[in-house]
């Protein structure tokens, strides 16, 4: 996997596929771009996928700073320059929204189309706000392997819980989280958690956009995103049964039939979706 020298952080990519038309993929926080594998697996035929790491997280190099998402957005924008992908289909969950909606408000011109996956224009609620905060404090102590059975509710839903064919997929998330570097995350989870919201500015949205909600996201939850559908002009809006806030590793199929449909036409008309 190749890595390029972004405004002061060496962040790694992958890429997939040599379609006219080029689809980036960000992940959320406590992941990285394996969590879009799926997706990456069925759109390649048709598109140039690349799937990146945000700094500090994944394979990407830990830096002293940068970590706010005004430093994210900036490095989004320069890695697709730099790979002559504008404009691109960019999807983002959760973390990866919060860059992919900066993105859409401030640098329409790099984007084709928007896909927000579990995220929100919002900050957190002040109890929300509360909890992760304690979370992190924690971490900052103890490791995040020691948050791993509280923050599997938060990154998965009750379906995938319950489903041991699904153990596999949490497991695999669970040594992600555990080979993570912690100041490095501590860095990013503090990104997240102070960062700015931009509902006021949606209406300045002109970029087609997919909201995409898990039914069981208790993270960033569907009344979220419909708040953000309202808001965008002409967005449309696909929910995820049996899915959470990791709703491409919970779901992958349904997932990737919602991205498939709506790049088949993005300028295609609602129709009250």
């Amino acid at each position: 996997m190749p890595a390029l020298d972004i405004n002061g952080a060496s962040l790694w990519y992958r890429q997939a596929g040599r379609g006219p038309e080029n689809i980036v993929f960000s992940h959320g926080l406590l992941m990285d771009h394996t969590m879009f594998d799926a997706q990456l697996e069925a759109l390649a035929e048709r598109f140039r996928c690349i799937a990146y790491d945000h700094r500090g997280q994944g394979r990407s190099e830990p830096t002293r700073s940068g970590y706010d998402m005004d430093s994210l957005t900036a490095d989004a924008a320069a890695l697709i320059e730099r790979l002559g992908a504008a404009p691109c289909h960019f999807v983002g969950l959760s973390m990866g929204g919060f860059v992919g909606l900066r993105l859409a408000i401030r640098r329409p011109e790099l984007l084709r189309s928007l896909v927000l996956v579990n995220t929100t224009a919002e900050t957190d609620p002040p109890g929300k706000f509360v909890q992760y905060w304690l979370m992190r404090a924690w971490a900052r102590v103890f490791g995040f392997r020691a948050l791993l059975r509280p923050i599997l509710p938060v990154m998965f839903g009750a379906s995938t819980l319950a489903d041991p064919a699904m153990q596999a997929v949490t497991e695999r998330w669970q040594a992600l989280v555990r080979d993570a570097r912690r100041r490095a995350l501590l860095k990013a989870t503090a990104g997240v958690l102070y960062r700015a919201g931009v509902a006021d500015a949606l209406h300045r949205i002109r970029t087609p956009t997919l909201i995409v909600a898990g039914a069981e996201d208790t993270a960033t939850p569907p009344a979220t995103a419909r708040r953000m559908h309202a808001a965008i002009t002409g967005a449309r809006y696909v929910e995820i049964p049996g899915a959470g806030h990791s709703s491409p590793l919970e779901q992958p199929a349904s997932v990737t039939a919602a991205i498939q449909a709506f790049l088949a036409d993005p300028q295609a008309p609602i129709g009250g979706s």
